[in-house]
């Protein structure tokens, strides 16, 4: 078991919503960082203040990479933390590789190139909305399966050219690895080799038939004076843009439409300035970040947080990124949604060299998914409380489990 140095006070909540979020105003009041249970006995220092979270987020004693700051760790150790950790990509590499990858990838994410995306977002968007369209008036429809789901990840497998006989088992993949709540290890390994597995039947297609997608791009990548992309950082490339370009932007769009029909008066601001959107947008990645806690990263030498906290050279950090948006201390009523409120800061996209490099398409496909939705459906409404919307259980990934609504309800409350 990876070594750790501090006995844990508590388990991690996986039911996430309203539990993840008591659970992190819980564990603010009691400390800078939190020493917490995690699945098959693996304990993590939580960090849920926001001005921690910033700080350890750019700290030169924090590294994203367990093989070389923790000696004698085997990958496969702890099977629920391998998607995560036994991996070659940007999300684990460090300094002067971590640029090589980027550079790699950078010229595929450029402004323009995402930008130009949108006309192919707006037929998506469209095709989806008339499959909703034909369904039968007055009954309620799972707008996350149906439509929020939908839309990202089928952005995101146009774009890497994932041919249709495979679609269906790279987004289970992507489902199942979110899932933290009581997860068996056996399944939790059979995850990951079912993500290799995935992966390499792609690049195979791609090397037999190369097209006009990221996959065959990045199967091509050169950058003058450093190396191509190994075998195995090329899977785990791609499983990290394909996972990153679609999840979160999923959670993005479910949080956003909850909370405009649960507040008639800012979904009437929206429609009538249209120029508001990207307020309601950044509210919901503040409130609702939808990443909570990614795992991991180690500590690369003692760090003393104060309040009687020292993080010890070797140690798991679990960084929460819902808690700067969600910290009192940095934002008054952190759990209103407010699209007028002027601070909307948030980290859901990280911060410093590892800030996410689709966080503008993440924004573009919300830009899209949302207006389109209500311009299509002006009387949407919840199908059901919003407090009785089902949360994902899950500690890593925050969104629903579902969200059930009404297509053509009969008027929308009086704003």
């Amino acid at each position: 078991m990876i070594p750790f140095s501090a006995q844990p006070t508590e388990k991690i909540d996986s039911r996430g919503g309203r539990c993840m979020y008591a659970q992190l105003d819980h564990l603010r009041a009691a400390a800078p960082a939190v020493p917490v249970e995690l699945p098959e006995g693996f304990s993590a220092w939580l960090v849920t203040r926001g001005d921690v979270v910033r700080f350890l987020l750019t700290h030169p004693g924090v590294s994203r990479n367990l093989k070389r700051n923790v000696p004698g760790y085997e990958p496969g150790e702890v099977a629920w933390l391998s998607p995560w950790v036994d991996v070659e990509s940007m999300s684990t590499a460090e300094g002067r590789e971590h640029q090589r990858l980027r550079k790699l990838v950078a010229p595929a994410l450029t402004p323009r190139r995402i930008d130009a995306m949108r006309p192919h977002l707006e037929v998506i968007a469209a095709d989806l909305l008339d499959e909703l369209a034909a369904r039968p008036a007055g009954e309620p429809v799972d707008l996350h399966t149906a439509y929020s789901q939908q839309l990202p990840t089928r952005m995101i497998c146009d774009l890497f050219g994932v041919p249709a006989d495979l679609r269906p088992e790279v987004l289970r993949i992507l489902r199942v690895v979110l899932n933290t709540d009581d997860v068996p290890e056996e399944e939790s390994a059979a995850v990951y080799n079912d993500m290799n597995v995935a992966m390499r039947i792609l690049i195979e297609g791609k090397r037999r038939a190369p097209g006009d997608d990221l996959t065959s791009f990045l199967l091509a990548a050169r950058v003058e004076g450093e190396a191509p992309l190994s075998e195995q950082e090329l899977v785990d490339m791609l499983l990290l843009l394909i996972g990153g370009g679609s999840q979160t932007t999923v959670s993005l769009i479910d949080h956003t439409v909850r909370e405009l029909l649960a507040n008639p008066r800012q979904l009437a601001t929206v429609l009538a300035d249209p120029a508001r959107w990207t307020d309601a947008i950044e509210e919901s990645l503040r409130v609702h970040c939808p990443v909570s806690s990614l795992p991991m990263r180690w500590a690369k030498e003692d760090i003393d947080l104060g309040d009687g906290v020292v993080i010890r050279a070797g140690d798991a950090i679990l960084i929460n990124y819902l808690a700067h948006g969600r910290d009192p201390g940095l934002h008054a009523n952190p759990d209103v949604y407010d699209i007028d409120r002027a601070n909307k800061e948030h980290l859901a996209f990280g911060l410093g060299p590892h800030f996410c490099p689709g966080a503008r398409l993440a924004r573009l496909e919300a830009a899209v998914a949302v207006p389109a939705l209500f311009d299509r459906f002006p009387n949407l409404a919840l199908a059901v409380e919003p407090e009785q919307v089902e949360p994902l259980r899950s500690f890593i990934a925050n969104d629903v489990a579902a969200l059930p609504v009404l297509l053509r309800h009969h008027a929308r409350n009086a704003a």
